[in-house]
């Protein structure tokens, strides 16, 4: 008998709540916790770290739905796998917001090109519905008790449940955005709103051998490479103290080049054109 996940809300705000890291990390506990102030809060997690999934869609094979508590369901799937199943199955209508995070770690400059949490919102916004992305920063995180690995979210909590607040009441500029907020640890100096910076990172690849001998290889160091220091930029605000919030738009087309290159590339359509006769 096919498992049906029935709709769960009927007037009051629901908040569809996901991240990368998944279903069990400490971050998207801290999350739900802090935004159930606003009404139903459902979580829909990857059942495992799908940390650099990007926007990635599972197409080519099933997907499965496990509740393991209280409106709380596991996915084997990506981050925008969750949204998907979350907003037209699980909650059996579209919420009234997404909310992907607490990321640990920020998603700042080029990030957002790979980050699952990114594209959860991403996908959210594609769906039609408001969506935020939220992340704290790593570095000099401050620790939950010595030795036991896990971090306090406690200013990115409050941070999350402004922005929740923020966009429930007065709404984003346009559908075709979502929000990228990446909150700095230690002492917050306020909030600066902010274009995406650039953050390159080392290009290599890390060979070695197996047990068995085969050869496996690890991409990426992690290591930053160039780090564009404009001070409008997300990168700074995080590095001076600030909350950053970063409006980022569905719509990739760079409308500067188009009139450009319809005429450098004249030559070209023409040649497109005798080719295809």
């Amino acid at each position: 008998m096919e498992a049906h996940w029935p709709g769960i809300f009927c007037l009051m705000t629901s908040i569809l709540v996901t991240n990368d890291d998944g279903i069990q990390a400490d971050g998207i506990r801290a999350l739900a916790a802090s935004l159930r102030f606003f009404g139903d809060v459902v979580v829909v997690a990857p059942d495992r770290e799908r940390s650099a999934a990007s926007h990635a869609l599972t197409l080519h094979a099933p997907l499965r739905i496990r509740e393991i508590g209280t409106q709380e369901y596991s996915v084997d799937g990506t981050p925008a796998d969750c949204v998907y199943l979350g907003a037209l199955q699980i909650l059996g209508r579209k919420p009234d917001l997404v909310v992907a995070g607490i990321n640990h770690g920020s998603n700042i400059g080029d990030d957002v090109t790979y980050s699952g949490t990114i594209a959860a919102a991403l996908e959210g916004a594609i769906l039609g519905i408001p969506s935020v992305a939220i992340s704290q920063e790593a570095r000099s995180a401050v620790p939950r008790g010595a030795g036991s690995g896990r971090f306090d979210f406690g200013n990115a909590s409050l941070v999350a449940q402004e922005i929740a607040r923020g966009v429930l009441e007065e709404g984003l500029s346009s559908a075709d955005i979502l929000l990228n907020v990446n909150v700095p640890v230690g002492p917050i100096h306020g909030t600066r709103y902010t274009r995406q910076g650039r953050r390159a990172y080392a290009e290599s690849v890390h060979e070695g051998t197996d047990p068995r001998g085969s050869r496996y290889y690890w991409i990426g160091s992690g290591d930053t490479l160039h780090i564009e220091e404009d001070p409008d930029t997300d990168y700074m605000a995080v590095r001076d103290g600030f909350v950053s919030i970063c409006p980022l738009h569905l719509d990739m087309t760079h409308y500067p080049s188009l009139e450009p290159m319809q005429e450098r590339w004249s030559t070209v359509s023409a040649s497109i054109k005798a080719v295809l006769g």
